[in-house]
């Protein structure tokens, strides 16, 4: 097969069209007219001699090999922004640009803070942005490889395994504790709360060789909303250590002894930028991120 060259602004086309949904909302983002979009798809669907986008009434939507398509478009541009940061650094000791992570809410909340202000102290020149995604399907890992973000904080070992194509490493192993209504005399018996992210976890065999544990009564959008929920006393829950970091006043935290379950979490890069400057100064803070502890109450 012969070579095929797009031009950045042919992957810029791409990425907008796939993200305004339709050729008009991406000409609008572009600063050019809808014919000049449609045409330019053409011309790239014809270079690469596949459908990219599906047209219809709703607008434009990918096809899985347009999918797959503006992941590698979104990726390269990406690399076009790091050849030039990293160009401009050579011989400065300075590492500058932008850095996308994207991060489920406790490791937002509790584990990047102190790393992205010991990166700003040693790094001011780079620009650090955090994105929430629910650690649910694709997760935190997926927009990695969607080419969405440059580091994602995941959990690992989970239902929806880590893309193949992407690299990383374990950081922490999080212990699970039960957290229920300060002082209520038996709070293995109270029904249990729960969220949709926590059902992805790898602890489900545990779970279901616990005959205390009821199925869950109550859920909750996410982590926050559950301890809010116990602490006022509709329920006890089993969460890992980081959700626990700030348990709210009226909560108890209790180990669940020796054989209480984990969870991993890591950081998960694409090859081509875990040799980025900026990815390999994130990765050195949070390898240097003490392990979060959760005591007994």
């Amino acid at each position: 097969m012969s070579a095929v060259d797009l031009a950045p602004q042919e992957l810029r086309t791409l990425v907008a069209v796939a993200d305004e949904g339709g050729f008009s909302a991406a000409a609008a983002r572009l600063g050019t007219t809808q014919s000049a979009v449609s045409h330019a798809v053409r011309g790239i669907e014809g270079k690469v001699g596949v459908v990219l986008f599906e047209r219809g009434r709703f607008g434009a939507r990918p096809t899985v090999a347009g999918t797959r398509a503006v992941a590698h478009a979104r990726r390269v541009l990406r690399m076009l922004q790091a050849l030039v940061a990293e160009t401009r650094g050579v011989g400065t000791g300075r590492v500058d640009g932008p850095l996308r992570i994207a991060a489920f809410r406790s490791a937002a909340l509790y584990l990047l803070p102190p790393v992205l202000e010991r990166l700003a102290a040693r790094h001011p020149g780079i620009e650090a942005t955090v994105t929430v995604v629910r650690e649910v399907g694709p997760g935190t890992a997926g927009a990695v490889a969607e080419g969405r973000a440059d580091l994602g904080i995941a959990t690992f070992g989970t239902s929806a395994p880590i893309p193949p194509e992407l690299v990383g490493d374990v950081l922490l192993e999080e212990p699970y504790a039960l957290v229920h209504p300060a002082g209520h005399p038996a709070p293995r018996s109270l029904p249990l709360v729960d969220w949709t992210e926590n059902c992805s976890s790898s602890t489900r065999a545990w779970w279901a060789a616990q005959d205390w544990i009821p199925a869950a009564t109550v859920r909750a959008e996410d982590d926050g909303a559950v301890l809010s929920m116990v602490s006022s006393g509709l329920g006890m829950a089993i969460m890992p250590a980081l959700s626990l970091t700030r348990a709210p006043f009226g909560t108890e935290i209790t180990d669940l002894g020796p054989e209480r379950p984990t969870r991993q979490v890591g950081y998960v890069t694409t090859p081509e930028l875990a040799t980025t400057a900026a990815v390999r100064a994130l990765v050195r803070e949070l390898r240097s991120t003490a392990k979060p502890q959760v005591g007994a109450g």
